[in-house]
């Protein structure tokens, strides 16, 4: 079976609407036009590496919020593993529930082999425009690193 082919740098974001942890309420990509936009996939909630990722997001999310952008997980736990998840590590910002997957396959987020859902990083200017792309399913730090630099730069371009 062929991979998913999903967008690159450069291509337009696919818009979404998926249900948030913290409301009953259903969130756009769309409700943060004018804003960046660290879109991060993640395999599942309260995993090692998934709480390292998140916790690391936690103790940056000042420093996106700085300059300008938002922070938005998805996997496709639900809501109230979500809930639960950002309960216990005191997650600042909002996950998304992609339960049937259909987001993850519209970004073309590959799984790690074959099985396990794949951790995708994404950061997404004020336009809708995919600016980076960092794929590792071991480099939680470069997650992070990475679009934190990138953020940075469209902050210093503005």
């Amino acid at each position: 079976m062929a991979a998913v082919k999903g967008p690159g740098v450069r291509d337009a974001a696919p818009d979404f609407t998926l249900a948030s942890h913290t409301s009953s309420e259903k969130v756009s990509l769309g409700d943060f036009r004018g804003k960046t936009v660290v879109l991060y996939f993640y395999p599942k909630d309260d995993t090692r590496g998934c709480t390292a990722q998140a916790c690391s997001l936690r103790d940056s999310h000042e420093v996106f919020t700085d300059a300008g952008a938002v922070v938005i997980g998805v996997s496709s736990d639900s809501v109230e593993s979500h809930k639960k998840f950002a309960d216990r590590y005191n997650l600042p910002f909002t996950l998304l529930s992609d339960e049937g997957g259909e987001v993850r396959k519209a970004f073309g987020v590959p799984a790690t082999f074959g099985l396990l859902p794949g951790r995708v990083t994404y950061v997404i200017d004020g336009a809708g425009i995919i600016r980076h792309v960092f794929n590792s399913q071991m480099n939680i730090g470069g997650h992070v690193d990475g679009a934190l630099a990138v953020v940075k730069e469209l902050q210093a371009a503005a």
